[in-house]
């Protein structure tokens, strides 16, 4: 599926969290924090996003629109629920 956000728009991947702590303790699905990092897939065609496919971002906890794309969590997110880039 391609999906094209349009407008303000931002097309995330979602970055999984950690399932293994540094000392080698494994962390169940239940017990992991929902992340709020992700990768940029594609942008919308608002000449205002500051952000570009490949970017690393970091989004408020409970924004956006998920949706799957070929099996992999994504997110819909408005450029205002986006509160930095990962560099």
């Amino acid at each position: 599926m391609n999906v094209k956000p349009i407008g303000e728009r931002v097309l995330v991947k979602i970055q999984e969290g950690e399932t293994q702590t540094k000392s080698g303790l494994f962390i169940p699905q239940t017990a992991q924090e929902k992340t709020q990092e992700g990768i940029v897939i594609a942008v919308g065609t608002d000449e205002s996003i500051a952000v570009k496919a490949n970017d690393k971002v970091l989004y408020e906890k409970y924004a956006g629109t998920g949706i799957v794309i070929d099996g992999a969590d994504h997110l819909i997110l408005k450029m205002k629920e986006i509160i930095a880039i990962v560099e």
